[in-house]
């Protein structure tokens, strides 16, 4: 019996180490992720001054460039950071605890609104039940009876003798004992000594930090590895360069934030307008809802204070305007459009930090999901982070092209491609996308892995794609200097004779003559692959764009069998397009000689997609053909130049390929 199942990898084999290292990988995330969470206590106040360092890492060096040495640069920068912290802390106290002495003034506004809107929101409603229920009781009073009534007064009465005979319940009162000095010194100094003791700890380690900070990378370099110090030094560098740039850029944006907020407010009239700018610089730390939870207290102060409703108008427009433009038209401006990070990593990193860390996890999530995402994208083992949490497309255009033609989901296939036509021309969507798509699904077919109506649907997807894109415009495309390669013959100039001509568009060009011009003058024959057909069709409609009239004929018009009746009257050029299949170099041999037996005079142009193969000796002295090229924009510019002519000025001559 044949055994058909997979083969099991032995240990020493690629699967079996590819399986080792995923398991490896997994049990570090877990480990890592419990050490996070236990450890809480201790990483919280070494991130927090990593962070500090990478603030004021800017300042130290400016500091320095002015004179002043490392220790004084850096004793000096802290301490001005650490006076910012506590005076911002002793301002929001301040803030506070004026607030407090008005909130009962503001409970009676509040308590006043809400009676008044319940007055008018539900005021008919609450008549209407009051009404319903009377109702109910007189007629369930009705159908008791007035002998129930006395049955019911004498039950009452003699219940209630008994209780009043009972004798009084004496009343007993519990009183605390008096906390001792201790106990009372534990109680009020405990929640005051915990934040200056972290405070204590991230000052500390952020001097140490930017002390010595060469030390620090040093270690962490030989901590990652030393076997590839280029990709390690990248990787530290961007990490570096990003996460200070993205705090100093996130900072300085929060702060204007909340200085737009406390100005608008003090202006409206809102109390306490500093309070509520600092707390909106802080909130803003979280990603999407800080702003928002900011404004709550701001909005239910304002409706406390105004006994009308213009304040808490104000107050919200004043927040949905600052978030809208700081969101939608600084921040794009300050960040490139891009932070790094993908929209649902964000949401993703906030909730798993906040689990992790508590409110502070909440704040640092987006610094520290930043820095997994730079170490995927230069550590392999933890690339997946970079895949899962960055902002790049998981699958490159050519790999996105494939899966939805695979999947039929042809609208989000024509929405990617108009998408890159904003910045490229056809050919070259065709050349870059369309056609390495295209060699994917062949690829797939030689395996057997595609049904037959995988490959039909594929077909007729490309197809319908062709027609809807294929009124843009392609006339921006630049020829370069290494254009399609040609064979020397007796009819032409070798390419080494020519003289190249300064690049130039590829409009429509003026001076085709008619036999150009006319639907067959140039035939696109495809290669015998399952999907060759439409890159015929791609280079048709590309020469249609310049004023060249051209034709599609399948393999099988150029077969053996029916070579001898295709109609090559008035064709001026005949190009082949092949994606490179098995039994390629014998086939195209015979099909090109076929074709010189029919027309000795016609060029004969061959397009291979791998172009690669473009560059093979061998292959191109078996086929033997005019023209080699590796593109489509390449089998365009060689009709063009074809059809104008060597004298033309208007396309480059053709170069020779360069050596691979």
């Amino acid at each position: 019996m044949i055994d058909l199942s997979p083969p099991r990898a032995r240990p020493g084999t690629p699967a079996a180490i590819n399986d080792t290292s995923g398991l490896m990988t997994l049990i570090s995330v877990v480990v890592a992720v419990a050490t996070l969470s236990i450890a809480r206590d201790v990483l919280i106040p070494i991130t927090l001054a990593v962070l500090l360092s990478f603030l004021l890492a800017p300042l130290v060096n400016l500091l320095r460039r002015t004179g002043l040495g490392r220790v004084p640069g850096v004793v000096l920068a802290v301490l001005l950071a650490l006076g910012v912290i506590l005076g911002t802390a002793g301002l929001i106290g301040t803030q506070v605890a004026d607030l407090a002495d008005d909130i009962p003034r503001y409970t009676d506004t509040i308590q006043q609104k809400v009676d008044a809107v319940q007055s008018a929101t539900f005021g008919r409603l609450s008549a209407f039940v009051g009404s319903m229920g009377s109702q109910i009781n007189r007629d369930s009073h009705a159908s008791a009876g007035a002998p129930a009534s006395a049955g019911t007064t004498v039950s009452a009465a003699s219940a209630a003798a008994p209780t009043n005979a009972a004798a009084k319940p004496i009343p007993v009162e519990v009183h605390q004992p008096e906390p001792s000095l201790m106990k009372l010194a534990r109680r009020v100094l405990t929640p005051i000594l915990s934040p200056l003791m972290t405070t204590a700890i991230v000052v500390v380690v952020a001097i140490f930090i930017l002390l010595r900070p060469e030390d620090l990378r040093d270690r962490l370099i030989r901590m990652l590895g030393t076997g590839d110090l280029h990709r390690t030094m990248t990787a530290m560098d961007e990490a570096g360069h990003r996460l200070s740039r993205y705090f100093l850029t996130l900072l300085a944006l929060n702060t204007a934030f909340g200085s737009m907020i406390g100005l608008g407010l003090f202006v409206i009239g809102v109390p306490s307008a500093v309070l509520w700018g600092i707390m909106a610089i802080l909130m803003r730390f979280i990603p999407y809802i800080g702003p928002w939870l900011a404004a709550a207290l701001p909005l239910a102060l304002a409706a406390a204070v105004d006994p009308g409703w213009s304040m808490l108008l104000w107050t919200g427009t004043l927040f949905v305007v600052s978030e809208g433009v700081m969101g939608q038209v600084i921040e794009p401006m300050a960040y490139g459009h891009s932070t790094g990070l993908s929209p649902l990593s964000v949401v993703v990193a906030a909730i798993f930090w906040s689990w992790l860390w508590g409110p502070v996890g909440l704040i640092l999530s987006m610094p520290l999901t930043l820095c997994l995402v730079i170490l995927g994208r230069h550590v392999d083992r933890l690339k997946f982070l970079d895949v899962l949490l960055g902002d790049r497309s998981a699958l490159t255009p050519v790999e996105s092209f494939y899966n939805r033609m695979l999947a039929g989901r042809l609208d989000e296939v024509q929405d990617d491609a108009e998408q890159l036509l904003k910045s490229c021309t056809l050919s070259a969507y065709y050349d870059e996308v369309a056609i390495p798509g295209l060699r994917l699904a062949t690829i797939d077919i030689e395996r057997g892995v595609l049904t037959e109506a995988q490959t039909i649907r594929i077909i007729a997807g490309v197809q319908g794609l062709l027609e809807e894109i294929g009124d843009h415009d392609d006339s921006d495309t630049l020829l370069t200097a290494a254009g399609p390669a040609r064979l020397p013959s007796d009819r032409q100039a070798t390419p080494e004779s020519r003289e190249p001509g300064p690049p130039a568009g590829l409009g429509e060009p003026v001076g085709l003559s008619p036999d150009w011009q006319a639907p067959s003058a140039v035939l696109c024959v495809a290669g015998r692959g399952p999907l060759d057909d439409l890159a015929s069709a791609m280079l048709a409609q590309l020469l249609g764009k310049r004023g060249i009239g051209a034709s599609v004929v399948t393999h099988e018009a150029v077969s053996l069998r029916a070579a001898d009746t295709l109609d090559i009257v008035g064709v001026q050029m005949v190009c082949l397009t092949y994606s490179g299949i098995a039994g390629t170099s014998s086939d195209l041999r015979y099909t090109v000689r076929r074709l010189r037996a029919r027309s000795p005079s016609v060029c004969i142009l061959v397009g291979f997609w791998p172009s690669n193969m473009v560059s093979d000796d061998r292959l191109r002295a078996a086929v033997a053909a005019d023209i080699y090229a590796g593109s489509l924009h390449d089998m365009v510019v060689a009709c063009l130049a074809e059809a104008l002519g060597p004298a033309s000025d208007r396309v480059r001559q053709l170069a020779p390929v360069p050596e691979p």
